[in-house]
């Protein structure tokens, strides 16, 4: 899939005598893309629209990109995915029918609480490292809201299991924030730093929290596919990424009536109109005891 890429690179260098800045920014553009889409799909042809529009509204919710921004990134993944079809490398091109003005209305995704309850569950039925961990993680993901990379960038001294918070830094603006950790998180936590993590711990000097089976900070990657992995073991049907959880996190809030400035908050949002889209997530499936 990165050579298709690199080759596009090339038609606009060659063929189009693009800019290098411009080059520079479809470059930027298309990695960010192929970062997202990867641990989804194995080739190009197997990108749909739905996939497309969930990456647009991970850029919305997630990364907080303005409009003008979004707008050029679909611009940059328009063009390439015209390139792929004009060279008969895809088929169909998911984008020939993309309409930017009512991606705006696409909503977040949630899934219920039962549902949440069941995922958060899984691990809990074994008691190896892995799923020490990975009890930890789903439990922090959803009772935190935190956004992929935050999780993933946590480090052991940035938990403060007696205060019940952790400080979690933002990816754009290295701002940080102290976000509450509900108690129910804290014995999953706490049974992972001390039984889980020491043993997957390779290297005495690593400070993630999270470590892969090499001892080394899991990735955005990694993360994703031990949520597809407990997705697929509880028989959810939903497509559920960990973006899903934050996603779910937000949408139970409000439906428990939370304050919007209370949620915007945890959730790190810059401007409260990106925290209100959760308020019109309905929550017809989102009754329950909460876990937030």
């Amino acid at each position: 899939m990165k050579e298709q890429i690199q080759e596009f690179l090339k038609f606009l260098a060659v063929d189009k005598g693009y800019s290098e800045n411009t080059q520079a920014a479809y470059r930027n553009d298309l990695s960010q893309f192929y970062a997202y889409v990867e641990p989804r799909v194995s080739a190009w042809d197997k990108v749909d629209q739905n996939t497309i529009l969930d990456y647009i509204m991970f850029m919305k919710a997630e990364q907080e990109y303005a409009s003008s921004t979004v707008a050029r990134k679909v611009a940059a993944i328009k063009s390439f995915f015209h390139y792929l079809a004009d060279r008969g490398v895809i088929e169909d091109d998911p984008t020939a029918t993309l309409d930017s003005p009512k991606v705006r209305k696409r909503l977040p995704k949630a899934i219920s609480q039962d549902d949440m309850e069941r995922l958060l569950g899984e691990p809990a039925r074994k008691d190896t490292p892995k799923a020490l961990r990975d009890r930890a993680l789903l439990e922090v993901l959803y009772a935190t809201g935190l956004r992929v990379t935050e999780l993933v960038s946590l480090n052991v001294e940035d938990v403060n299991l007696a205060s019940e918070t952790v400080r979690v830094i933002h990816p754009k603006n290295n701002r940080d924030r102290l976000v509450p950790v509900h108690h129910r998180t804290l014995e999953p936590l706490r049974n992972y730093l001390e039984r889980g993590r020491v043993q997957l711990l390779r290297d005495p000097e690593e400070h993630a929290l999270f470590l892969n089976h090499r001892g080394q900070r899991l990735t955005r990657q990694g993360l994703w596919l031990i949520v597809k992995h407990y997705v697929r073991e509880v028989g959810i049907q939903e497509d559920v990424t960990p973006h899903t959880l934050r996603h779910s996190f937000a949408a139970h809030l409000l439906n428990q009536k939370a304050d919007m400035e209370y949620v915007q908050e945890l959730l790190g949002h810059a401007n409260i109109s990106t925290t209100q889209v959760y308020a019109q997530v309905s929550g017809e499936e989102t009754t329950g005891e909460s876990a937030t």
